[in-house]
């Protein structure tokens, strides 16, 4: 809300380590940076807002910057009903900048468990990422350039980091904000592809020294693991770490989806991809991901469907055109393949892949002569520098033709050169003929092996033990009837537990387990109750409804009209009127 439009890098800072930070409280399903900022500065309700991203509540903020001076407001809003039952601002020194975000992320994550349930809150959920607020400032600006995904500002943003890391060269955010920036630029083809990634991996390890808690340093991990190690276990293995440290980051999600599709464990692929797409349902990418989910499980029409929207949202969707033509070729829609591969835009188009597709057209259609001329293609393409692709394509085409031995030739080769294309290749819906070869299911073990113990379900311990509960049951109820807190209006689950001598954690859980309650819906019926015995009494004839609810310990009209429909039935006038 700054005057400064420059400072908008500042505003969406906040809000995405805010995100982050709330993302860290087990059980809280938070929408990421990609599809909450779709709607920045767009005049849509509330509740239509929450239907797109399939949300009950709505966080709503600003930040407005003046000198060294920040102004920071928040205000949660329940979406069906658009019942804003909590707001809050804050006056803080800039220099103050972490600690405000802790605070102003656990008071969040406090009032949205008073609303709706028991979750389990950390003590900090922001911590100091750097004492020079600078270095934090140059990578809060180069992180607003990097999530705009283009080649022009990715190379403004390594400028940006590079600032910060010469006035903190301990900053771990920059290093993996840098690491992010080289693994872009050469998956999309803006640098060698070598080359950005031995930038990435660098960049990674100094992160990953520093601060080997980020989630975003073994999700680069993983993909290192897969793109230039190929291997299979590791990857799979830093990707459930990243996930461990942040269960909503969606792009380590989709990822770990895309590693078990491909191993052939559908059941676990789907479970992730559902959570990838409940936090980030805008995303092109998870979009993707879905139809490429739905290609690999052979449900073709589906993930043809999925493709062709994520490439009407960007035309330049390289990931997109790669399946697509596989999707074209098992639904047998041969000229509408070499239509389609025609008209690909040259800057997103991949030779080997239009070479490739183009055999194995010609191969399915039975056309000996051109398939005898694009496989000589895609064997010149293949002893280039960067053929890895034509190489590849090389394999399908072997499977496709029932030329077992070549395709398995193919495969040891891959294995003994590290070629991360085999793990993406080897299972395919393609490859089927090859399937039923005694050759297949040994090299699939040998290929997507795991040495870890994966996904043992965890025997999380109770917060407190039935003996515990019990007295501690007991205890919150004889302190409701003996003190009424109640009848403080700013009393908070964390005050009425340290009244009564309890982890906040657990009398959240005791609240849910052993009352069947959350804070709000407990506290707000004895304060419901105070106002009914009030209202009978006909000494309080002359004071106003709103007035015996203050008197009740309700500090909002709205909260409390809210809670009394919900517990009576009746508005507050209709109940007056039946008495």
């Amino acid at each position: 809300m700054s005057s400064n439009k420059e400072t908008e890098y500042f505003s969406d800072g906040i809000t995405e380590e805010i995100i982050n930070a709330l993302a860290k409280v087990e059980s809280l399903k938070v929408t990421s940076r990609t599809s909450s900022f779709y709607f920045k500065n767009k005049k849509q309700n509330i509740k239509e807002i929450a239907e797109n991203l399939g949300v009950s509540t709505i966080l709503e903020g600003s930040v407005r910057l003046s000198n060294n001076m920040m102004r920071i407001t928040a205000q949660l809003i329940q979406a069906e009903e658009d019942f804003h039952f909590w707001s809050e601002t804050w006056d803080r020194k800039l220099e103050n900048i972490f600690e405000i975000q802790d605070e102003v992320s656990l008071i969040i994550a406090d009032k949205l468990r008073e609303e709706f349930g028991h979750l389990e809150i950390q003590e900090h959920l922001v911590n100091k990422q750097t004492e020079i607020i600078q270095a934090y400032e140059y990578s809060l600006k180069a992180n607003y350039l990097r999530n705009r995904w283009n080649p022009e500002d990715t190379n403004q943003a390594i400028a940006l980091y590079e600032k910060a890391l010469e006035l903190d060269p301990k900053h771990s955010e920059s290093y993996i904000g840098l690491a992010d920036c080289y693994s872009f630029l050469g998956t999309t083809g803006f640098l060698p592809f070598q080359d950005a990634w031995e930038k990435t991996y660098q960049f990674t390890q100094l992160a990953l020294k520093l601060n080997p808690n980020l989630s975003g340093v073994h999700y680069q991990l993983s993909n290192q693991a897969f793109f230039m190690e190929c291997d299979y276990n590791k990857s799979l293995k830093e990707m459930k770490r990243s996930i461990e440290l942040n269960p909503n980051n969606a792009e380590a999600q989709q990822f770990i989806s895309f590693l078990y599709i491909i191993a052939g464990e559908q059941k676990k692929s789907k479970k992730h991809l559902d959570i990838a797409r409940a936090i980030n349902p805008l995303s092109e990418e998870t979009q993707f991901f879905n139809g490429y989910y739905h290609y690999m499980i052979e449900d073709y029409e589906k993930a043809l469907k999925q493709l062709n929207k994520c490439i009407e949202v960007n035309d330049k969707n390289i990931p997109a055109y790669s399946i697509k033509p596989l999707c074209l070729l098992k639904l047998g829609l041969f000229d509408e393949l070499i239509d389609f591969l025609e008209h690909i835009p040259e800057e997103v188009g991949i030779q080997g892949e239009k070479t490739g597709s183009l055999a194995l057209t010609y191969a399915f259609k039975s056309d000996i002569k051109n398939t005898m001329k694009y496989k000589s293609l895609l064997e010149e393409q293949a002893k280039e520098v960067n053929g890895f692709t034509s190489d590849s394509f090389l394999f399908l085409l072997n499977a496709v033709q029932g030329n077992n031995d070549e395709a398995f030739e193919w495969v040891e080769n891959a294995i003994k050169n590290k070629s991360s294309l085999l793990m993406l290749r080897y299972t395919d819906p393609l490859v089927l003929p090859i399937k039923t070869d005694p050759r297949y299911l040994t090299y699939k073990k040998e290929i997507y092996k795991v040495n870890h113990v994966d996904d043992s379900p965890s025997n999380k311990k109770k917060l407190l033990d039935s003996n515990k509960a019990k007295i501690y049951h007991d205890l919150v109820l004889k302190h409701i009837r003996e003190q009424h807190p109640y009848l403080d209006s700013n009393l908070s689950l964390r005050s009425f537990a340290q009244q009564i001598g309890i982890h906040p954690n657990q009398l959240s859980w005791l609240l849910n387990e052993s009352f069947g309650k959350n804070f709000n819906e407990f506290i707000n019926h004895y304060r419901i109750e105070t106002f009914k015995s009030l209202a009978k009494n006909p000494q309080n004839a002359n004071i106003t409804i709103l007035g015996m609810a203050y008197d009740s310990g309700f500090n909002s009209k709205t909260v409390f009209n809210t809670y009394f429909k919900k517990e009576t039935g009746l508005t507050p006038k209709q109940f007056l009127n039946q008495k």
